[in-house]
């Protein structure tokens, strides 16, 4: 009898140690997801350089992010629906390992099919990382899942912002070979994705036990949630057809219109992305409180004012704006991606790679066509079409209440 009570005792221990939020796991996914965005920003604030270097129309330049973006996308729902029911520990190194072959062959690719195919390279070990780390986080959080997305995307946007900011202070004056000096990053990241490995290994059971487990939710008819998963794609949609046009095509629409030196242009862009970063935090935690479809209408229908002041704005107002729409915008993915996660719970990694993977291939196909539409009209054209886009968020009002996400 006694031992039968030391065993409950101890099981009751362990489920409460399993609760809790492992912070430095999170940290160490933050941090990691720091290095794979700074790498992967890396990629648009090339474009001036090699625009001019490689004599590229904007149409190529569209076609570049659109690989990327592609090579990001399609893979991350496979990878998610494989590794929830085979986890791999161990994936989030091999993928970095394919970010790091293609940043060294970024750094000598001297023809257009040769960046193409450096940046597919980036694209796959995003593939493989996005899904992996997501569920990470999910392990992580304690139950605070809004909490944790938000810290993970916060590492994510961080190194977003730092591209441009490297890439004015290193790359443009020291050249395209410089890109080779970050392999050291992702070498570090590959050191610290390794010892995450480890800990994931031994902690498999938090994802098991959570997904067999989930209660908290109400469940919806298959055809409610197949509509609102249909509501926050086209929202995913909006967003990052958007993001297409700041992260793509920002620093030519400032040197196009106000004739900033390509230096200033990624000081701008820097700026812009600084935003996102400050402002992905908000997101999660608000959404944990209040309810994440609050935070959805306020993200996406939020930003609407300021994106159509923009195109209308002088310089110093432009970078005011873009500071706005960067903080605003950026709290809406942590909160959507949850809010999908609580639509079908046990499948943390699928829908975490279909909505990374869907975020990737809205930006990649945005900028294509955005660059296509540049070529036959101009850059300040494209912002004036993509300020209308975040009226999108309008559908919010279509979501389902699902217990405390949807209030």
């Amino acid at each position: 009898m006694e031992k039968m009570i030391l065993n409950e005792t101890q099981k009751s221990e362990a489920q409460k140690v399993a609760e809790k939020t492992v912070f430095s796991v999170l940290l160490a996914l933050s941090f990691s997801h720091l290095i794979n965005d700074t790498i992967q920003s890396l990629i648009p604030a090339i474009y001036p350089l090699v625009k001019d270097s490689l004599h590229l129309t904007f149409t190529q330049v569209g076609l570049i992010t659109l690989t990327y973006q592609l090579t990001a996308s399609l893979l991350q729902p496979l990878v998610g629906l494989y590794t929830d029911k085979n986890p791999k520990p161990y994936s989030l190194a091999i993928g970095m390992g394919f970010t790091l072959a293609g940043l060294i062959s970024l750094s000598q690719a001297h023809h257009f099919h040769l960046v193409l195919l450096s940046v597919g390279l980036v694209g796959v070990g995003s593939s493989v990382f996005h899904p992996e780390a997501s569920r990470l986080a999910y392990m992580a959080s304690g139950g605070k899942h809004g909490m944790a997305q938000s810290l993970f995307q916060l590492g994510g946007n961080a190194g977003s912002s730092l591209g441009p900011l490297f890439a004015a202070m290193i790359i443009v004056p020291k050249g395209q070979s410089s890109i080779s000096w970050f392999s050291l990053a992702a070498i570090l990241a590959i050191v610290v994705m390794l010892n995450i490995g480890g800990w994931y290994k031994k902690n498999t059971h938090r994802i098991r036990s959570k997904s067999k487990g989930t209660v908290a939710h109400v469940q919806l008819p298959g055809s409610k949630v197949i509509f609102a998963l249909g509501i926050l794609l086209m929202l995913v949609f909006s967003k990052y057809f958007y993001m297409a046009s700041m992260t793509s095509y920002y620093t030519f629409y400032l040197i196009s219109k106000f004739h900033v030196p390509v230096q200033s242009a990624q000081i701008y862009l820097f700026i812009f992305m600084f935003a996102i970063a400050a402002g992905t935090f908000i997101g999660g935690p608000v959404g944990d409180r209040i309810g994440r479809k609050y935070v959805i209408w306020i993200s996406i229908l939020g930003v609407a004012p300021f994106s159509l002041l923009l195109p209308h704005a002088n310089l110093l107002w432009t970078s005011v704006l873009s500071v706005f729409i960067g903080v605003i915008l950026s709290s809406a993915f942590s909160a959507i991606l949850v809010y999908a996660q609580e639509l079908v719970p046990g499948k943390v990694g699928m829908i975490a790679g279909l909505f990374f993977g869907l975020a990737f291939g809205m930006g990649g196909v945005g900028s294509a066509v955005l660059g296509k539409l540049a070529d036959n009209t101009s850059i300040e054209y494209v912002f004036q079409v993509c300020a209308y886009l975040p009226l999108i968020g309008l559908l919010t009002g279509l979501l389902p209440d699902v217990g405390k996400s949807g209030k």
